[in-house]
């Protein structure tokens, strides 16, 4: 179930993902939270350099595994704008952070870019649970899935209706 505590923490991916978005990149943002509520690292997207592994959740891993213990890890919550692609799937199952709350999910996201006519990503849209089997992961988050999809609607969609 999504709590206050939750939502306070997704809005905050949401901000992270417009900033993303106001750098010409990408809307995606993550934040990590620890155990006690405390906000540990937040990242947004970096692949407008052209590095398309410099994803937010993958930033989180990364830093996780050089600054948390095992358990702190697994205590942790990932709280993103969008689902874990595979990589970053990967990389969080590997690491061992805990939860993942995300506010839309791959489908959403793949099907919002077929509908702008933007081609396929290289990397199939699966479920976090199809790479990582014992991820526990709650979303889409129907409160701010519309934030969301305009973020993405304002990088990919049509500006003047004609798609």
């Amino acid at each position: 179930m999504i709590s206050d505590v939750d939502l306070r923490h997704l809005r905050r991916c949401v901000e992270l993902a417009a900033q993303a978005l106001a750098a010409d990149d990408e809307p995606f943002g993550s934040v990590l939270v620890a155990d006690d509520g405390s906000v540990l690292f937040e990242d947004h997207n970096h692949v407008a350099s052209g590095d398309h592994t410099q994803h937010p959740e993958f930033a989180l891993a990364r830093w996780s595994a050089q600054h948390l213990t095992p358990q702190e890890r697994a205590a942790a919550t990932v709280y993103t704008s969008g689902e874990h692609c595979p990589m970053c799937a990967a990389a969080h199952g590997w690491v061992g952070l805990g939860r993942i709350v995300y506010i839309a999910s791959g489908a959403q996201l793949a099907a919002w870019l077929t509908e702008w006519g933007v081609p396929a990503a290289p990397v199939a849209a699966l479920p976090v649970t199809a790479v990582v089997p014992g991820a526990v992961v709650e979303g889409p988050v129907l409160e701010l899935v519309n934030d969301i999809r305009a973020l993405h609607h304002r990088m990919h969609g049509p500006s003047d209706g004609s798609r």
